[in-house]
């Protein structure tokens, strides 16, 4: 099986550019100490140089698209790690998206499931019947019979069924004279499983001095781009920019880094913003509550490598009094979420979640912060309750001095669902 030719042959347009991208490696060997993958394995084909060159003999024509050559690729999770320490500054995430484009998607590839979480009416409604059903209780006990390598076994533990926060409504608004105007983009997951980051985003960014609107909630394309579905991924990009032509604003935010890359693409010239960028150059008009807490700050590789907004987001975090503020080490690089990746290859995943995990209890937090909801629901599930786990805007607006008398008690103290109501449209 693994020795059969794939599904889809190189063009030529597609195979040029890979060449032209791969001919920029200098193959210093640079990457292979940050490589998640390569520290795994020890194996050069499972190394951003390796990738490389497996690319470039595929895009020669030099070897045949076998399955286990897409493989390799298919095993990257595309931190990034190597393009930051790439003196040859190395469009790696461009070429990998070029490579998985030329090869199609990948047979492994769960694509009812993205489908499902693609949609956010339809998660909406799984997640209803999941609470009517009580999965809660019983999920684990299933997931646990089914073979540690399936889709389904990963996406029974990994997935919510509880009952879940209101949607955002889609709404924008007139711009009023002196003050910046944003969209938020709510994308697919995040529109359900972060609806509570997102309403403290807006709430945030409305105190330090913004107009914010809300785009409809859907898939941005970044699953399908990153997955070697090229016709779907452009047009999600197509979708994207029809919103934001629609939108009016001067500028686009998402709570979701994993988003950034893809919402970038789609609008090029566009200023697409992690709110903590924002926030931070606005910091001093931000007051918040003491908090005695101590935190453990998961910085998902998307926040480090395409966002670059940690640096803000622990110097907000830092800003409320008496929190306790701890980024967990790096390495371990890489928690093993990687968009669809835990769904994919759900042992290697949870290797690389349960060494970032061994970095958490080190840490002894009473709280785990992560920005990226796919690294936060996969660090959830290998957790097992150990802490209460939030996105950092919505502790940060929990924290909110708005006027009031600050207090410290137990209703205000972080808990996995406490979350600003999310915002609705005006009766």
């Amino acid at each position: 099986m693994m020795g059969m030719p794939l599904e889809k042959s190189p063009t030529l347009g597609s195979a040029r550019r890979i060449v032209e991208l791969a001919d920029q490696c200098v193959q210093c060997g640079l990457c292979l100490p940050v490589c998640p993958t390569y520290q795994m394995d020890r194996n050069e084909a499972e190394s951003p140089r390796g990738r490389i060159a497996i690319a470039a003999a595929l895009a020669r024509g030099e070897v045949e698209p076998t399955a286990a050559l897409r493989l390799h690729l298919d095993h990257c999770l595309g931190c990034l790690d190597c393009e930051k320490v790439c003196p040859a500054h190395v469009q790696y995430d461009e070429l990998l998206i070029e490579a998985r484009a030329l090869l199609g998607p990948s047979t492994r590839r769960p694509r009812w499931l993205l489908k499902l979480l693609q949609r956010p009416a339809w998660m909406r409604a799984l997640r209803r019947l999941g609470h009517v059903l009580a999965m809660d209780r019983w999920k684990g006990w299933l997931a646990r019979r089914l073979p540690r390598d399936s889709t389904t076994r990963a996406a029974l533990l990994t997935l919510p069924t509880g009952a879940v926060a209101a949607p955002m409504v889609a709404k924008t608004g007139e711009a009023r004279a002196g003050k910046p105007t944003l969209a938020l983009f709510p994308g697919c997951v995040a529109s359900v499983e972060d609806a509570d980051a997102q309403a403290a985003a807006v709430v945030l960014l409305r105190a330090a001095g913004f107009q914010v609107s809300v785009l409809p909630a859907f898939c941005c394309g970044a699953m399908d781009l990153h997955g070697g579905e090229a016709p779907a991924a452009e047009k999600a990009a197509q979708r994207v920019r029809e919103a934001w032509q629609s939108s009016g604003a001067s500028g686009l935010v998402s709570v979701t880094p994993g988003c950034l890359g893809s919402l970038r693409r789609a609008l090029p010239g566009i200023h697409v913003a992690d709110p903590f960028e924002l926030l931070a150059a606005r910091a001093d008009t931000l007051r918040f509550r003491p908090l005695a807490r101590r935190l453990a700050v998961h910085l998902a590789c998307t926040q480090v490598n395409v966002a670059r907004s940690e640096s803000a987001m622990l110097a907000l975090l830092r800003q409320v009094p008496l929190l306790d503020v701890q980024p967990l080490p790096r390495p371990p690089y890489c928690c093993g979420a990687a968009g669809s990746h835990m769904l994919e290859f759900p042992a290697r995943a949870a290797e690389l979640r349960d060494d970032t995990l061994q970095q958490v209890a080190l840490l002894e937090p009473q709280v785990l912060l992560s920005s990226n909801i796919g690294c936060r629901l996969h660090l959830a599930t290998g957790a097992e309750g150990r802490w209460p786990m939030q996105h950092p805007l919505t502790l940060l607006a929990q924290q909110l001095d708005t006027g009031h008398p600050a207090t410290n008690t137990p209703d205000n103290q972080p808990h996995e669902r406490s979350h600003p109501e999310p915002l609705r449209s005006p009766a």
